[in-house]
């Protein structure tokens, strides 16, 4: 009994003709009733009854119909399922994130699509994290790791990978570790120039009743930590971003219960969401 057997099988139970089945199936009808005859010599039992005028199914035969049934769903699903497998996704796909986010959470990301689909090539670039968004909208990248603002475009699909809290930070030649030790009208800050970051920071010192000294704007959080580091003042950056930088042990943290998070995740056009190369990386 095998695959082609039962196949031969199903098809002659529904026709009930033996040269209709096998113009069907493309076998001779002398192949068609050795196959059959071998089947009711493994069952052991008839599984037609025949005669010059008509074929008939036994209750045998109906039986084992059942189980033929079943047992062809079945490995159609599981030839299915190989054939999907083998059939590798291949072509390119091109990717934006800030240097941060390069270390941060695209390695597990990547880890899991490049061992799912080995034959896509990868184009990376990074930036600032505030062109995540037009990046995506301009069709310069497929994808972009960015971050979830109040005005992010309907255009573009989000999902969301982690919330990231903000933390005030200092150089440690100041000695400072709490807020409260901080007097707003001694220290200048440092804040961002463009970004998610400058919403947030701005809205956190509004809330505060705080108007900083303003030491200098910056594009970029990472060189915004070197400028900390460097005591030219104070600022309010992503933990994430003074977790990998190469300078974060000059600096002390300061805690700010506060202050919103934002969050980040994986951004597409939603037109462009059910290509495959791109609906597998959302999927990993």
């Amino acid at each position: 009994m095998d695959i082609r057997s039962l196949e031969l099988f199903q098809h002659l139970a529904s026709s009930l003709h033996f040269s209709k089945t096998a113009e069907a199936l493309f076998v001779s009808p002398s192949t068609l009733s050795r196959t059959i005859q071998r089947l009711e010599e493994e069952c052991g039992t008839p599984l037609f009854v025949r005669d010059n005028r008509k074929v008939k199914l036994t209750a045998a035969g109906s039986k084992l119909l059942g189980f033929t049934q079943q047992t062809l769903t079945e490995w159609k699903k599981v030839k299915g399922e190989l054939q999907q497998d083998h059939q590798q996704l291949q072509g390119e796909l091109s990717l934006f994130c800030s240097v941060t986010a390069s270390q941060s959470h695209l390695p597990n990301l990547l880890d899991s699509f490049r061992h799912k689909y080995p034959q896509v090539e990868i184009k990376l670039s990074t930036g600032d994290p505030a062109w995540s968004a037009s990046k995506v909208m301009q069709q310069e990248v497929d994808a972009s790791i960015a971050i979830h603002t109040p005005d992010f475009p309907k255009e573009l699909k989000f999902l969301p990978l982690d919330e990231v809290p903000l933390i005030l930070i200092a150089a440690k030649d100041l000695q400072l570790s709490r807020l409260y030790q901080v007097d707003w009208r001694k220290h200048s800050m440092i804040l961002p120039e463009s970004g998610p970051s400058k919403r947030i920071v701005h809205h956190w010192f509004t809330e505060q009743g705080i108007r900083p000294r303003v030491y200098a704007k910056v594009a970029g959080n990472e060189a915004i930590v070197s400028m900390v580091a460097l005591g030219c003042g104070l600022a309010i950056v992503p933990q994430i971003v003074l977790d990998h930088s190469t300078v974060g042990q000059r600096v002390n943290r300061i805690l700010l219960d506060d202050i919103e998070p934002y969050q980040l995740g994986l951004c597409c056009l939603q037109a462009r969401a059910n290509e495959p190369a791109i609906q597998a990386l959302f999927n990993c």
